[in-house]
């Protein structure tokens, strides 16, 4: 028995009078090999395919006590162990089932600390642990963290102005070059290397621990920074808490732990960037036990289109006739939730609902019409008044709270993250992060958590006066932003425009892109809790743009990444639990011309309904054509988008 288990788990033990100092690891398919060295300092480098991929990096963790964890190493002993699994999530935001297939290789190291690294297929990752035993809690003090992309080009670069954020960013193409000490970028960012190859960073695992983030440094390279442990702490208004002044370490913690894994994602072909889950994987597993009344679904949304409904016989607004008209409008097209977003109640005081509304009267009428509730609340009044506030939402059958406004992700308000997703998976309540730093595991291990912002998502449209949330910035994200986990950029316009036509408006937003290109984001965007929008009046005069936003999924069984560009393009197909295949594609602002295969669908012919561009979508952005045909997986579709444009399909297999 023990023969067998040795190609899985072993211990190295170094020979008398030799001390090995070099180590290395290779993913499953032996493309990727890390190189690790413990001398003189604790430092690794990437090779893809025998050539240089990331150049050599010094790694360490400072613990006040313990000194600086990676220099002087003395490696006690090294395990190496290969994992090839199937996990099956609670929440199939990509897939129904995810194969998990790396090499590990984990040193031991004098002082009770060590570091562990895993090679994937699709990127690699490492994290620190210590297990002092006479040292609980410990402060970390800093940690060290570089990257340099041999023969790198371009660093796709969410740069932010400060570590109080939303994390709402478009990420700027620079040359590795042009970064310096004063740009700061939050997490996911792209490298990307001559030869076309990305690499994508970001972290997982996050807990108990500030987030990471990147400044530019000498010589084309990148190094980690975080928000400081706060010592001082301004609350000036019901949603902002400001950091007035920082401590000089990151962290108090365990001193028996691991630290957050850190990711980098390899693509030769940027498509395969919108199939990796290693974010999710590395992340701990989920401590529920019972997952089935996490329930997945679509959302009428009321704030991006500032409850502008028509043809009714009462005054819009925030009131109980408003919120029964969005609750038949979910009812009619088979939608899981509404939400009742700012104004249902006083930000500041949650137990104050306006006169006009009766929550019970809502209440009652959407579970007649099993239509559940989310509620909208700022980050600081749920965190004092979660207990006074839960028996109104056990009362009024509320599914899930919609949280808003941290934007900060020191180590108080990741731990902030964990505690309201414990408490509100304790009450049967999934979570909506807004305001948010970006997806770093929290979803895998408290799978009610559906969703996060942390995104430059379409509430922009209502004062971008920059256009930046164009169609551009709509083929970027999903190579960067939505590899991190789900995004709630909350599509679903039916106001349409082209470039030079658009302008943003508060009360009457649009959209920049085609119709098409919009229906293709629910497609494309990956959010388990997927809104709609827009007005309930604006899509029922759109029937069969509604017919297809009433059907479409928000998980899926099945992820195919068909093709595309960072920037430029992307085309996806999924599975839908209805045993129905979805295909999405969107364009920048070229028109562009695309040929995809079918060689996902099994064998057999399909009925496929379409939705394209018209031929005027150039001049009116709303101008699509719906048609039907057969198609059979030998086949290859040609698709023509207009600048700004999209493509989806619905694909039925017939009997």
């Amino acid at each position: 028995m023990r023969t067998r288990l040795l190609p899985l788990a072993f211990c190295l033990l170094p020979l008398a009078g030799f001390t090995q100092t070099a180590y290395t690891l290779s993913s499953p398919n032996g493309a990727l090999q890390i190189a690790v060295e413990t001398t003189p300092n604790l430092s690794w480098r990437l090779n893809l395919r025998g050539q240089p991929l990331l150049n050599t990096a010094a790694i360490a963790l400072e613990i006040e006590g313990a000194g600086i964890l990676g220099q002087q190493v003395k490696v006690r002993s090294t395990e190496k162990r290969t994992v090839n699994e199937v996990q099956r999530p609670p929440v199939h935001q990509k897939s129904a089932e995810i194969p998990e297939r790396y090499n590990e290789l984990t040193l031991h190291c004098d002082g009770d600390w060590g570091v562990r690294f895993r090679a994937y297929d699709e990127g690699v990752a490492y994290c620190f642990f210590t297990r002092f035993k006479n040292r609980v809690p410990v402060t970390v003090v800093n940690e060290t963290y570089h990257v340099q992309m041999a023969n790198g080009k371009t660093v796709f670069f969410p740069e932010e102005e400060s570590f109080y954020s939303h994390n709402e960013r478009v990420c700027i193409p620079y040359a590795p070059a042009d970064l310096n000490e004063t740009k700061l970028a939050s997490l996911p960012a792209l490298l990307a290397a001559e030869n076309g190859v990305k690499v994508l960073l970001t972290e997982t695992d996050l807990q108990d621990y500030p987030g990471l983030w990147l400044r530019g440094a000498a010589g084309a390279k990148l190094r980690g920074v975080f928000p400081q442990y706060p010592k001082y702490t301004l609350e000036t208004s019901d949603r902002d808490i400001k950091v007035t002044d920082r401590e000089p370490f990151l962290a108090r913690t365990s001193g028996q732990r691991s630290y957050p894994w850190r990711l980098f994602l390899v693509a030769e072909r940027d498509a395969d960037l919108l199939t990796n889950q290693m974010p999710w994987l590395l992340a701990e597993p989920s401590r529920l036990t019972e997952t089935g009344w996490i329930r997945p679904g679509k959302v009428a949304w009321d704030w991006w289109n500032n409850l502008n409904i028509t043809g009714v016989d009462f005054h819009a607004g925030i009131n109980t006739a408003t919120y029964k008209h969005f609750v038949d409008f979910a009812a009619e097209n088979g939608l899981d939730y509404i939400i009742l977003d700012e104004g249902w109640s006083n930000p500041a005081d949650l137990l104050a609902v306006p006169p006009g509304l009766n929550m019970d009267e809502l209440a009652t009428y959407a579970r007649s019409k099993n239509v559940g509730l989310i509620l909208w609340v700022t980050w600081t009044s749920i965190d004092k008044q979660f207990d006074a506030l839960l028996p109104n939402l056990k009362k009024w059958d509320v599914k899930g709270l919609k949280i808003d406004f941290m934007q900060r992700d020191d180590q108080p308000a990741v731990n902030y993250y964990w505690k309201m997703a414990e408490k509100a998976a304790a009450n049967r309540l999934t979570l909506d992060f807004h305001g948010a730093h970006k997806p770093a595991g929290l979803h895998r291990t408290w799978p009610n958590v559906l969703s996060f912002e942390g995104v430059y998502g379409l509430e922009q449209s209502k004062w971008d006066k920059d256009k930046r949330i164009d169609p551009e910035h709509n083929v970027t994200l999903p190579f960067i932003r939505m590899v991190a986990g789900p995004m709630d950029y909350t599509p679903g316009a039916m106001l349409n425009y082209q470039r030079d036509d658009w302008s943003p408006a508060f009360n009457r937003p649009a959209s920049l892109g085609t119709r098409c290109h919009e229906l293709a984001k629910y497609i494309v965007f990956e959010s388990p809790l997927q809104m709609l929008a827009d007005s309930p009046s604006n899509y029922r005069k759109e029937p069969e743009c509604l017919r297809f936003l009433a059907h479409v999924p928000a998980t899926w069984e099945k992820t195919v990444a068909l093709d595309g560009s960072v920037g430029d393009y992307v085309a996806v197909a999924r599975l839908g639990s209805d045993n129905l295949w979805y295909l999405g594609a969107m364009t920048d602002w070229d028109a562009r011309r695309l040929f995809l295969k079918l060689d996902f669908l099994p064998a057999g012919d399909f009925e496929m309904e379409f939705y394209e561009d018209g031929i005027n979508a150039n001049r009116n952005a709303q101008d699509f054509r719906r048609d039907v045909k057969r198609v059979k997986n030998s086949d290859q579709l040609k698709i023509d988008l207009a600048p700004g444009g999209g493509f989806v399909a619905v694909l039925r297999q017939l009997k």
